[in-house]
């Protein structure tokens, strides 16, 4: 343990060094953030328990004013601005000030009665009912239709969709796989009521309905604007997509310079009233600049910020922290397959490189996470021992060891699977004597991004593991996923981060049929246990949180999906905002949003 402190020490050196001679450096920040108050020297996780949910600050309000979003983010956003088709956090983040979202969600994350469509569920007949509430508009003044609840489905069934949400649970609906096989010409399951209801019939309805899933879809899109535009390359490519979305959320897109920014002005047509604010403004922010840009007062809220920026904030007299937990974790994920797209289907490969346990263990065992989140990420994350946040609490495993930090116990394993140092140069051959490297890919960023993955590799030197980085350096954000999705044969293992949404069920991620299965790992046991986690036995909860144990400890042992880091999502307010609150039970609604200065405190 001695060394290893050390390394650290050498690390923070090399990286003093690298700041100082490049006043460039960034970090992708991967919606990655912090868990635990720290100070300046050790992490005092007290301090980061009493971080509210709610900020109030004194002031008359304005009439109007302008909010100053920083979206914190080395790359360009993408402005893919429709749910069909995105797939990136920044994009969402975005969109989360014109969503089309149909549903509200209460502190457990099931539907209920205040949002703009009622969900019924009628779980003997497994059919949902879904009715528009009130006359609700979208922001070019045209009435939402039942239409455009039926719409989506027909997006993202489309023969020629290529997206990711095409899965396994959206097939869940009858009729969708022979619309999408082009057998249909309509997705058999889904019926028009009236202009302000729909009916969807389900194979199967399982609890997870009630959180969105089962193939529910949470979003309503524009059909009077799209029809006519292709869903194969037009669509993702169009400016009703791109340039000028209509929505239903509280605020509409009026300007956007592409990558960089976006203008939002209130929606006059939003269905729960005109927001207070008159304008959104949206920027891209480095993280190396985005704790003095708070500092100076030239944003009300930073999105996605840093975890590693936080002594940049954390003493500033002109802010607030909010923070709470995350629905996401940090993960190494091991390529054991490839995603056949002509099927949709994961097809894993026994014969692949990292297909074997003991070695996915030994990887797992030898990473000193606890040294990275204590001194690398200040206190502010903490090691994940489940791929389920604890937030689900009804569901998340505590019990579970996870992948502690043990060399021994790495080794032991190589050892026991054959991977031996045979010509004494401190690194393990394969099993048959030949060199053996394993090839990491994971995202740039800040020189911290680069001395974590330096550490870790350290960390497998030191059990005999030979870890190369993938292209021979980080990989930024958007080629990252791009190169991890196409299962780039240059990757062994990858370190990724889910961003889980409100439903629990991991059918979505880890399926035979979930393109977002990046691992690539099916197994007819895996494949039972998320179907029985989404069965109508689940139905009762003591069944459910069985079933979710189950998968989590097979995961566990299994170990072609690695839990890293949970953490607590931290959000830097301007002291001009006059209330914010991020408890999900109790969400700020954008609407009511009020600023009692005409510019950032500085």
């Amino acid at each position: 343990m001695k060394k290893n402190w050390l390394l650290l020490s050498v690390i923070f050196t090399v990286m003093f060094v690298l700041a100082a001679c490049n006043n460039d450096g960034k970090e992708a920040t991967k919606t990655d953030n912090g868990k635990d108050k720290p100070t300046q020297t050790e992490p005092n996780k007290e301090d980061t328990a009493s971080f509210p949910m709610e900020v109030t600050n004194e002031g008359d309000p304005i009439k109007g004013g302008t909010l100053k979003v920083a979206l914190v983010t080395d790359t360009p956003f993408k402005g893919v601005f429709i749910p069909e088709l995105s797939d990136d956090a920044y994009d969402s983040s975005i969109l989360d000030y014109a969503k089309n979202e149909i549903f509200e969600l209460d502190g457990d994350f099931r539907v209920k009665d205040t949002g703009i469509a009622k969900l019924e569920v009628d779980k003997d007949n497994k059919k949902a009912k879904i009715t528009i509430q009130g006359d609700v508009k979208w922001s070019d003044g045209k009435p939402l239709t039942a239409e455009d609840l039926i719409f989506p489905y027909e997006i993202i069934g489309h023969p020629d969709y290529d997206g990711v949400r095409y899965n396994d649970d959206f097939k869940n609906i009858i009729g969708a796989e022979e619309y999408h096989d082009g057998k249909a010409k309509s997705i058999s399951g889904i019926k028009k009521i009236d202009e302000k209801s729909i009916e969807i019939t389900f194979k199967k309805v399982s609890p997870a309905i009630y959180s969105v899933g089962d193939g529910l879809w949470g979003y309503a899109a524009p059909k009077h604007q799209l029809e006519s535009i292709p869903v194969k390359d037009a669509l993702i490519a169009s400016d009703a997509v791109r340039k000028n979305p209509v929505t239903l959320g509280a605020f509409k897109i009026d300007k956007i310079v592409n990558g960089e920014s976006v203008q939002l002005v209130a929606n006059e047509h939003y269905f729960k009233g005109k927001p207070k604010l008159d304008k959104v403004v949206i920027e891209v922010v480095p993280s190396s600049s985005i704790g003095e840009a708070m500092k100076t007062g030239k944003y009300d809220i930073a999105d996605h910020y840093p975890t590693n920026q936080f002594d940049n904030i954390k003493d500033l007299s002109n802010i607030a922290i909010v923070s709470r937990p995350e629905l996401s974790y940090s993960y190494l994920g091991f390529k054991v397959g490839k995603l056949d797209k002509a099927s949709g289907k994961n097809i894993f490969d026994e014969k692949s490189k990292m297909n074997d346990v003991n070695l996915r263990q030994a990887v797992g065992y030898a990473m000193d996470i606890e040294s990275v989140t204590e001194k690398f990420y200040q206190g502010l994350r903490v090691r994940a021992n489940s791929l389920i946040p604890p937030v689900f609490a009804s569901y998340y495993d505590d019990t579970l060891e996870g992948y502690h930090y043990d060399p021994e116990k790495a080794k032991e394993l190589l050892d026991k699977a054959g991977y031996k140092d045979t010509d004494g140069d401190g690194i393990r051959e394969d099993k048959d004597g030949k060199k053996f490297t394993i090839r990491l890919a994971a995202m740039s960023g800040s020189d911290t991004d680069e001395a974590i993955a330096e550490y870790y590799r350290q960390n497998w030197k030191e059990v005999g593991l030979n870890v190369e980085l993938t292209t021979g350096r980080l990989i930024e954000f958007n080629s990252f996923y791009d190169k991890v999705q196409a299962d780039d044969p240059e990757i062994d293992m990858f370190m990724a981060a889910w961003k889980t949404g409100t439903n629990p069920s991991p059918a979505g991620l880890y399926s035979e049929g979930a393109e977002f299965n990046m691992s690539r790992y099916v197994s007819a046991d895996l494949t039972k246990m998320l179907e029985d986690i989404d069965s109508e036995k689940s139905m009762d909860p003591e069944h459910r949180a069985k079933a979710f144990r189950t998968w989590q400890e097979y995961m566990s042992e299994t170990a072609t999906t690695m839990p890293m880091y949970f953490r607590t999502e931290m959000v830097p307010i301007n002291k001009r905002v006059k209330n914010y609150n991020i408890d999900y039970a109790n969400t700020t609604e954008l609407q009511t949003i009020e600023l009692t200065a005409d510019a950032p405190l500085k």
